[in-house]
């Protein structure tokens, strides 16, 4: 009996394992992608993108003022429906 409650218990540390480290992997893959495009867009490849026209300014400009802050509204639906869709595959959502 104690047997098959370990192995129920290791299946379980696997699976909250499994659910963490697709978690961490969003989160870390939403961050990249918002650090991209406010410091990378924004500052860095300013000078790069000053040729392109948004509204009237660069796109460097428009990432720095306003296109970083869509992007980072973007992410959070993005990964509000990454989470539910990963809690359903592993059997944690909300009801």
């Amino acid at each position: 009996m104690s047997d098959h409650t370990t192995h129920s218990a290791q299946a379980g540390q696997k699976s909250d394992a499994g659910y963490w480290a697709a978690n961490v992997r969003i989160i870390l893959v939403s961050l990249v992608i918002w650090a991209i495009c406010s410091f990378g867009f924004g500052i860095l490849l300013r000078p790069m993108l000053s040729g392109i026209s948004v509204g009237g300014t660069d796109l460097g400009f428009w990432f720095a003022q306003q296109g970083s802050i869509l992007v980072f509204l973007a992410l959070i639906f993005f990964y509000a429906w990454r989470m539910n869709k990963l809690d359903k595959e592993f059997g944690v959502e909300e009801e």
